[in-house]
């Protein structure tokens, strides 16, 4: 059954042995986002904060996302499920399939509800995560809803947000994005957007809002796929916006066009800030807070692979390139992998199996040309059926010696970028140099390499009989070697 709420998710994280509760008092200013850094660099478990200076009765969710198991977790899967298999699973769920959300009349995101002039952001535990960022960021594990004033379709979209003043807070929009689209269009109106920025629910809302869909569609009908059943979610307080029912925390408000007010810097995903320092940036003016009883914020810390959002970005950036190319009906795809270290967007490695001239070639391109691949991916390998796209090994082995660079790299300009790659000119982000690097062994050549190879039928009858060769625990002591390589 899936989640029905941000709750859920933790009691199964804890029950198996994903999650930790922090009761020593943390403060909200460095103290929690360095207690949260350090356990992501020891390979912890998911952190929940549950007394934070200044913030009785209210809690911080951490990492919940920081291995690959937890998002196995999130997705309803064994823990132990591999990487690709969770990606597969993902492409053959929304195969073709969307459930729409449903309203109902009110669920627990209304039981606190703040209007007018008592609203006040700094009443949430918004940590401040790094000692040079501009602010304290209350929206990192968060999805912005705004709805195109066009067609009415409601996007979920990811966007860093920092506190400004008790009702504003500063949004990087970033251009191209699907809700920065929407802003333009009520610009044309000379309107106001509503949006309703929230916290919390059921974690598969936040890994598609944090995924590339094409602009005409819904992330709640999406994620409806993804869980089996509709999201159930209600009106909110001062915009016809719909919200999910189980969010822990809503805020609620608009963003006029045009406005701006200083917003940064921040420690962003690639282990850089984004820019030089503070910089203009739209805004939204709350107008309402809506939250659960005792409200747990979810956060993350970004900053240096691996947090939440490269292991998310590897995961959605991986099952949606993979099911953009399958829509794109071309054959012969077997596996995609963004790296989780590489934030799953701007490296690729893909396995194809050749049937034709020029296949490895047209699966490239396609992927640099995909809604997902459109945007900030810089590289894409390519690999042959018989090498494990998960497998760095593997890759590194098809790297020495099946790819030639003069045959093997094409190098192509004026690709689309996300603004927040450091390896570009602060001044110059929107555009970047993409290369595709074939590893594959041509599909044209009459004499290919002839691959060493064990008797399988010797191979099997040793495998079966391992104890002998090594001694009865053989296998228990290769687990628990390569559980201390992982």
């Amino acid at each position: 059954m899936p989640y029905s709420d941000l709750r859920e998710f933790i009691d199964r994280l804890e029950a198996n042995g994903q999650l930790h509760r922090v009761t020593k008092q943390v403060d909200w200013n460095l103290e929690l986002a360095h207690v949260a850094k350090v356990n992501e660099q020891r390979g912890g478990p998911a952190l929940l904060f549950e007394s934070i200076k200044d913030y009785p009765g209210q809690s911080v969710l951490t990492s919940a996302f920081t291995s690959k198991e937890r998002v196995a977790l999130g997705l309803e899967m064994p823990p132990e499920t591999r990487f690709l298999e969770i990606a597969r699973s993902w492409v053959g769920r929304i195969a073709d399939k969307r459930i729409e959300p449903v309203e109902v009349a009110t669920g627990p995101c209304k039981d606190h509800v703040v209007t007018g002039e008592d609203v006040d952001l700094f009443s949430l535990p918004a940590p401040w995560f790094y000692p040079n960022d501009g602010g304290r960021y209350v929206g990192t594990a968060c999805f912005l809803i705004s709805r195109s004033p066009d067609n009415g379709r409601m996007n979920l979209g990811t966007y860093r947000v920092m506190i400004i003043d008790e009702h504003r807070a500063g949004i990087q929009l970033i251009k191209g994005k699907d809700s920065e689209i929407d802003l333009r269009g009520y610009a044309e109106r000379g309107e106001a957007m509503p949006v309703a920025l929230v916290i919390g629910g059921d974690p598969v809302l936040f890994l598609c809002s944090s995924t590339m869909f094409p602009l005409t569609e819904s992330e709640y009908e999406v994620a409806g796929a993804l869980r089996g059943k509709p999201v159930d979610v209600v009106r909110a307080e001062t915009s016809d916006l719909l919200v999910p029912a189980s969010a822990e925390i809503v805020i609620e408000g608009f963003i006029k066009p045009g406005e701006t007010l200083p917003e940064g810097p921040f420690g962003e995903y690639t282990g850089y800030y984004s820019g030089v320092g503070t910089d203009p940036r739209d805004f939204i003016t709350v107008t309402a807070i809506t939250h659960r009883e005792h409200p747990i914020l979810w956060s993350t810390t970004v900053g240096k692979p691996v947090t939440d959002t490269h292991m998310i970005m590897g995961i959605n950036r991986t099952a949606s390139l993979w099911n953009d190319l399958q829509n794109m009906k071309i054959p012969g795809v077997m596996g995609v992998y963004g790296p989780p270290a590489a934030a799953g967007r701007m490296l690729a490695i893909i396995q194809v199996k050749q049937m034709y001239h020029g296949h490895s070639t047209q699966v490239g391109l396609a992927a640099f040309a995909s809604v997902t691949g459109n945007y900030g991916l810089k590289t894409v390998i390519l690999v042959d059926e018989d090498i494990d796209p998960e497998n760095m090994d593997a890759v590194m082995y098809a790297l020495a010696f099946r790819y030639q660079p003069d045959r093997g790299t094409q190098i192509l300009e004026r690709g689309r970028s996300t603004p927040l790659d450091p390896s570009l000119p602060i001044t110059d982000r929107y555009m970047t140099s993409r290369v595709l690097i074939d590893t594959c062994i041509p599909y044209e050549w009459e004499h290919k390499p002839i691959p060493i190879a064990l008797d399988d039928a010797l191979e099997q009858r040793i495998i079966d009989d391992w104890d002998s060769y090594l001694g009865a625990g053989a296998a228990a002591r290769e687990d628990a070697l390569a559980r201390s390589r992982s």
